[in-house]
């Protein structure tokens, strides 16, 4: 996936180095590369944050099952 998406910025980075304009060139390489790719990684990663979420919340919930002394806060001492 990653190769994929190296290859894609440098086909579209090649796209806006032959636009007449510097406007032109970093709207292009905007709207054809930042904004796709952004999206299409957001899109990929899905399963891995909800499978962290899902991960995290057993942690706790065990945790506050054993009743582990790590999760509680202990009094300050004078």
């Amino acid at each position: 996936m990653l190769i994929v998406a190296i290859a894609w910025i440098y086909v579209v980075g090649l796209m806006a180095l032959t636009e007449p304009t510097i406007v032109a060139g970093i709207v292009t390489f905007l709207f054809y590369c930042v904004l796709p790719l952004g999206t299409l990684i957001y899109i990929s990663g899905t399963g891995k944050r909800k499978a962290r979420r899902k991960a995290a919340e057993q942690a706790a919930q065990e945790a506050k099952k054993s009743g582990t002394p790590g999760t509680q806060r202990s009094p300050e001492k004078p």
